[in-house]
C-alpha cells in the first residue's frame, strides 16, 4: 500500500473516502519497466495524504524517476476546487539535442494531458511547469558527454464520474506512469496489447 499520512480528528467519513481512493491508487496497472513503491507521504499539506515513487528502468539503467502524491481534505480546499488533489513530479533523461527545441515544453506537458484523457481520468483545475536542464562539462571533466533532462511538475483535482461513484485514482496513476515512459523514449503499447503489469515493491529480474 502507498505510504500514508492521516491527521487525527478528520472524521470517519473523510477517512473512509480517502482509504477507498488509496485502494484504487494501488490498483493501477503499470508497465513492467516501471518500478513503483510506496514512499513517505508529505505532512501538514492536507489532513490525509498518500504517496508513490517510481523509476523507469531499461537494461538495468534508471532513465526516469517520479513521484505521485494524493492529498485529501474532507472540508474542501478553494485552491483545489475540490476535496482531493493529485500532485506529480517526473524527471527523465533526454537527448541533449532536444534541449533547444522551442516546442519541448509544450510537448512535455502533452505527455501528461494526453494520457490523462486516454485513460479516462476526469479532472479539473490543472496547473504545472515543464523545465529543461542541460549540463556540459569543462576543464578536467571536458571529456564527459553533455546530458539533458526534462522535469514535469503538475497538480490537478481528480473527479468522480458522478456524485454516486467513488473516486477512482487508478487512471491518474497510470497516466503519470505513462508520462514517465514517454519521456524516456519507450514506445507506446500497441492498441489491443496488454502490457504485463509491474510488480510493486520489488525489482524485476
Amino acid at each position: 500500500m502507498a505510504g500514508q499520512t492521516t491527521h487525527p480528528k478528520t472524521g470517519a467519513a473523510g477517512l473512509a473516502e480517502f482509504r477507498a481512493a488509496v485502494e484504487s491508487m494501488n490498483a493501477a496497472s503499470l508497465r513492467p519497466e516501471v518500478f513503483c513503491e510506496e514512499m513517505p507521504a508529505p505532512q501538514r499539506i492536507a489532513p490525509h495524504s498518500s504517496a508513490l515513487s517510481a523509476d523507469v528502468t531499461i537494461d538495468d539503467v534508471d532513465l526516469g524517476t517520479g513521484r505521485f502524491i494524493l492529498l485529501h481534505d474532507p472540508a474542501g480546499n478553494d485552491a483545489w476546487d475540490g476535496t482531493f488533489r493529485c500532485v506529480i513530479y517526473a524527471r527523465a533523461e533526454i537527448d541533449p539535442e532536444l534541449i533547444t527545441d522551442p516546442m519541448l515544453a509544450a510537448v512535455g506537458w502533452s505527455w501528461l494531458t494526453e494520457p490523462l484523457d486516454a485513460h479516462g481520468a476526469n479532472y479539473r483545475a490543472s496547473s504545472g511547469t515543464v523545465t529543461r536542464v542541460a549540463t556540459e562539462s569543462f576543464g578536467s571533466m571536458a571529456d564527459e558527454d553533455a546530458t539533458a533532462q526534462i522535469e514535469v511538475r503538475a497538480s490537478w483535482t481528480p473527479l468522480s464520474s458522478d456524485d454516486d461513484t467513488p473516486l477512482d485514482v487508478g487512471p491518474h496513476v497510470e497516466a503519470w506512469a505513462e508520462l514517465l515512459c514517454t519521456a524516456v523514449g519507450l514506445p507506446p503499447v500497441p492498441d489491443g496489447v496488454t502490457a504485463i503489469p509491474s510488480r510493486r515493491g520489488q525489482r524485476g529480474s
